[in-house]
């Protein structure tokens, strides 16, 4: 009988074992998808476009008003400093760590950044990205490929931009680390 009893318990064990454990609460997944990762690369650049547009039809004010809203929505700065290194920026203004930082490389007007004419104001209308690569390790990813963005003569502008996202806690991807430079001519 002993027998029978430490061969029946010892089957319920390894049946405990082998059966999936419920989860008594909610279950927080904050894993990255490619298609969300690309939908924020698209919506990034229909930002731009859209801050340019909106500057030559509604002028200045209303462009900072739509960069502030792109910045809050697109960038992670509410979790802390976001590492942004723009394309057009010199030292010793080079790193734009905080909001106020975008936000002057995006609009200018901001005298703490004298040399910010406003990247979103070009008249840019169109912005396409090209990915080298996008490596997705469970809740962050980065990219790393070409943007190139069209002005309202026709002219290309390509850059070469290096994003990484995490989620927030609300599970909205945002971007942490924006690296962007002209590429290198050999020169």
């Amino acid at each position: 009988m002993k027998t029978s009893i430490c061969i029946a318990v010892a089957s319920l064990l390894v049946g405990a074992a082998v059966m999936p454990a419920a989860a008594k609460g909610p279950v927080v997944n904050h894993a990255i998808s490619e298609s969300e990762v690309l939908a924020a690369q698209q919506a990034w650049c229909k930002a731009l476009v859209d801050i340019s547009t909106t500057n030559t039809a509604s002028g200045p004010v209303a462009a900072k008003a739509l960069a502030e809203k792109v910045i809050d929505a697109a960038y992670g700065y509410q979790m802390g400093a976001v590492l942004f290194k723009p394309t057009l920026t010199t030292t010793p203004q080079t790193f734009r760590t905080t909001r106020e930082g975008a936000l002057a490389y995006f609009v200018g007007g901001n005298p703490a950044y004298p040399k910010d004419t406003g990247f979103a104001l070009k008249g840019w209308t169109q912005c396409e990205i090209a990915n080298a690569a996008v490596f997705i390790a469970g809740d962050s990813a980065n990219t790393m490929g070409n943007v190139m963005f069209t002005d309202k003569a026709g002219k290309v502008t390509t850059v070469d931009k290096t994003w990484a996202f995490v989620k927030d806690d609300a599970g909205k991807l945002r971007i942490v680390v924006h690296h962007s430079s002209l590429p290198f001519t050999g020169n």
